[in-house]
């Protein structure tokens, strides 16, 4: 007796230790694991909260929905977490990854640096679909996956795949790849997108094959038609020009110094045969820097249509197809965002986010929003960001209903049919739409064909809105 009362504090501690120990080892009890959740758990990352909040092995370099899936690239490796719970399912070490395939048949392409060849992977299981050892390049689209490999360095082969698919679509030759096409998703000639702080650039995901691609090679312009593989183009930019591929047209660019000022020159061309179908003069498509007439930029645009400044300094939206004017500011407003259906502007005011139809000019909606909004497009909601105080604001695109309002200060990183994933630093989460005043956007549905160049980019009548314009939500399958 006198012994234990001579313990003292720090035998009592020992003692207390000890037994918690033995608890812990025999299965009576065991606090540590609720312990260290306490002592590990995270802030919130928003208000209201989100429907799961997770802590990712290292700060994401793109969040990506795959069905029933978030798709978390790293720098050295990738992590794939369950849509509906947050769980980890699966992680692999990759330099890089990427997305192909609609909601319903998504699959994540992973390789490493410099090392060809690369693996399809399925994004609920991590097990391998498909794999090669020879491609140098990769590029994802919603409904197509496409790759090139190099016999030598003239002679290089583009094979065009379903997403799911084991057996390739179509093959085309190209005589070499730019130095710079490497890993996944490499930059081809077409069109440059509008960005927005806290907004990722890669928010809608995948985007269905254009009708045609342009591939730099030495200095040319090799134009491939994405239905059949045919190289349709083979074209060197005059010395005065800038070359792009946008809305099922090659673009010719011009621009020269004359009287202290760029002047301008954009037209169309149809690919089968090189023939003008459209021109536009004095529109400026942001193609060159401001210290002179150099054209070292794609144009600013979105899917089939092209921004730019008209001769009156207003900005305007065209259409790559047929050069129409989609859309005219009036003096002082500003695009924020724009896809082939709707346009996000900033009133001259700069006090409110007004989205308007292409092809009509009507108005949709009106949000207020201060100076510093930024706002991006996707098929399933219209993204805002607001400073002082923070927030992010989740729209449906045809209507401005809420689908949810978050008080944070996260960063907008993926929009799915159905919700949004948001994070800052290494923490992620993810919101279901409904948690705002409105609910869910209508649900896309994934069907057969792709859009082709025919139909124009804006302009959509009402019963088309689910679908857009050119059918790019409910079409997943090839051409």
């Amino acid at each position: 007796m006198c012994g234990v009362k001579g313990l003292g504090t720090r035998g009592w501690l020992l003692l207390g230790l000890i037994t918690v120990v033995v608890l812990a080892a025999t299965g009576v009890w065991n606090p540590f694991p609720g312990l260290w959740d306490w002592v590990d758990r995270s802030e919130p990352i928003s208000e209201p909260d989100v429907a799961w909040q997770q802590r990712v092995g290292g700060t994401p370099k793109s969040v990506t929905i795959a069905g029933d899936t978030v798709v978390v690239e790293q720098r050295t490796r990738i992590e794939v977490r369950s849509l509906a719970t947050g769980a980890q399912l699966w992680e692999r070490k990759a330099d890089w990854s990427a997305v192909a395939g609609g909601d319903r048949d998504p699959v994540v392409a992973v390789g490493k640096l410099l090392v060809k060849g690369y693996e399809l992977l399925d994004p609920t299981t991590g097990a391998v679909r498909r794999r090669d050892g020879d491609a140098v390049a990769v590029w994802t689209y919603r409904n197509m996956l496409l790759d090139a490999r190099c016999v030598q360095a003239t002679d290089c082969t583009l094979t065009a795949w379903d997403p799911r698919g084991t057996s390739p679509l179509w093959t085309a030759f190209l005589p070499g790849v730019s130095t710079g096409l490497f890993a996944d998703n490499p930059d081809l000639l077409g069109t440059r997108r509008l960005t927005a702080q806290r907004i990722d650039d890669g928010l809608a995901g995948p985007e269905a094959v254009p009708p045609l691609l342009g591939f730099p090679v030495d200095g040319r312009v090799h134009v491939v038609d994405t239905a059949t593989g045919r190289v349709v183009q083979n074209v060197e930019p005059g010395r005065d020009e800038r070359l792009s591929v946008v809305g099922g047209r090659m673009l010719r660019i011009n621009a020269v110094s004359a009287d202290g000022s760029c002047q301008y020159a954009a037209s169309g061309r149809d690919p089968a045969n090189g023939q003008e179908v459209w021109r536009r003069a004095g529109f400026n498509l942001r193609t060159a820097d401001s210290a002179g007439c150099a054209q070292r930029e794609d144009p600013q645009g979105a899917r089939n249509v092209l921004i730019g400044v008209g001769p009156d300094g207003r900005e305007v939206v065209l259409d790559g197809y047929d050069g129409r004017l989609l859309l005219v500011n009036a003096e002082g407003e500003r695009l924020l965002a724009v896809d082939d259906r709707y346009a996000l502007v900033r009133t001259a005011d700069k006090q409110s986010v007004v989205a308007r139809e292409l092809g009509t000019g009507r108005l949709r909606w009106t949000r207020p929003a201060g100076t510093k909004a930024g706002a991006a497009l996707t098929p399933y909601a219209a993204v805002l960001t607001g400073e002082k105080p923070n927030r992010l604001v989740a729209l449906d695109p045809r209507t401005g209903r809420e689908l949810v309002v978050l008080r944070t200060s996260a960063n907008a990183l993926a929009v799915g049919p159905n919700g949004m994933v948001v994070g800052e630093g290494r923490e992620i989460g993810y919101v279901r739409f409904g948690t705002g005043a409105g609910g869910p956007p209508p649900p896309a549905r994934d069907g057969a064909g792709v859009p082709g160049p025919g139909s124009s980019g804006g302009g959509a009548p009402d019963a088309e809105d689910s679908c857009g314009p050119k059918r790019e939500l409910c079409d997943t399958g090839t051409r």
